[in-house]
């Protein structure tokens, strides 16, 4: 089976891990700040936190720019819960903006739409490692007076008009999770330029601790440790080249796939640098989930990211979110499909998915 992720990790990542290990030294310190340091200046922000986990840093940094209970905040539906989860946890209330049918990101026009005199800010998601649209939606932010925040979970060195995703907002934030572009096996990072913004996170994930056992809030146990960051390190240093791989890799796929009148593939957006988190297709005469099934079938890990929209899975419907609310977000959770796109694909792996693709009847 091709599987659909799989991390890069070799023996840096061993020997940094196994030198945190035996010093001791296994909690947070100077190399969870190197880590910061270099990931805040690649992206090109002037402050970086490390985190547990891409959902903690979501949940902080969202409370560190000042969300309160009743605040709204217009977020996507086509995306990994965690983006709306991190807004309940603060006691605010998501809201759906529809989103562009062939970039899957969130849409400026239907952002503007959900304005209300209660709206916050707006959390846009890079999906699948494309960044969002994010002239309109910046300028619709200073227009409106609203925080914008990113979240680049699926973006590592992703780029909008030669700059970094996860540079344009009040804040931004990052997932190291295993089948990310880069990984610490878990762990988040939250990147901002406001100072206020920065100390106020460094003190929520650390206990609420303005100094030693002086708790000046009440906070949480939020922090990265050394051993994630030794890992982080390693990481990073292969990032380019492993963005360059799945770049390559989507090459192939493209390529191979065009042509075929029942299948989509990925739309790149004139000016973006594409960092191919997912590639992800869609398939009409909805045949989607047979076709899935013979992808797996024969050997090709194939996945749904996904196939409900936040806005009507259980726990939303039960929070009184409904179907028929974005409707190109429900439209596409029906038909996308994600083929395997990681660094580790060999040539003949890459083979095998184009024809095996190619080989389908419907």
């Amino acid at each position: 089976m091709i599987p659909i992720a799989k991390p890069v990790l070799g023996k840096e990542e061993i020997s940094a891990v196994s030198k945190v290990i035996r010093s001791g030294a296994i909690t947070q310190g100077k190399l969870t700040e190197e880590f910061e340091r270099g990931f805040a200046s690649f992206i090109g922000t002037k402050h970086g936190i490390a985190c547990s986990s891409g959902t903690s840093a979501l949940q902080v940094g969202l409370e560190a720019v000042g969300i309160k209970p009743g605040d709204e905040v217009i977020t996507t539906p086509f995306t990994f819960i965690a983006t709306a989860n991190a807004i309940v946890y603060n006691r605010a209330k998501p809201v759906f903006a529809d989103v562009d049918e062939k970039t899957f990101n969130i849409d400026a026009g239907s952002i503007k739409s959900k304005i209300t005199r209660k709206t916050k800010a707006v959390m846009v998601v890079h999906l699948y490692g494309q960044a969002c649209d994010m002239k309109p939606i910046k300028e619709l932010c200073s227009d409106k007076g609203l925080l914008l925040i990113e979240d680049a979970a699926q973006a590592h060195g992703a780029e909008y008009k030669s700059r970094k995703a996860g540079s344009f907002g009040d804040l931004s934030t990052f997932s190291f999770y295993a089948t990310k572009n880069m990984t610490c096996g878990e762990g988040g990072i939250i990147l901002t330029d406001n100072d206020a913004a920065a100390q106020k996170s460094r003190i929520i994930i650390n206990q609420g601790q303005m100094g030693r056992y002086e708790h000046v809030m009440v906070g949480y146990n939020y922090r990265m440790t050394d051993m994630q960051a030794a890992m982080g390190i390693c990481q990073f240093r292969k990032l380019k080249s492993m963005n360059a791989k799945r770049e390559s890799n989507a090459g192939y796929l493209t390529r191979g796939l065009s042509g075929l009148d029942w299948l989509e593939v990925p739309h790149v957006m004139t000016g973006a640098k594409h960092v191919w988190h997912q590639y992800t297709v869609r398939v009409s005469g909805g045949i989607r989930d047979d076709f899935m099934k013979y992808l797996n079938d024969s050997g090709v890990g194939a996945r749904v990211y996904y196939p409900m929209p936040v806005h009507i899975q259980p726990a939303y419907q039960q929070m009184g979110y409904r179907r028929g609310t974005c409707p190109v977000a429900e439209s596409l959770a029906g038909c996308v499909v994600s083929l395997p796109v990681h660094p580790m694909l060999k040539k003949s792996d890459l083979k095998k998915i184009v024809d095996v693709v190619r080989k389908y009847r419907r």
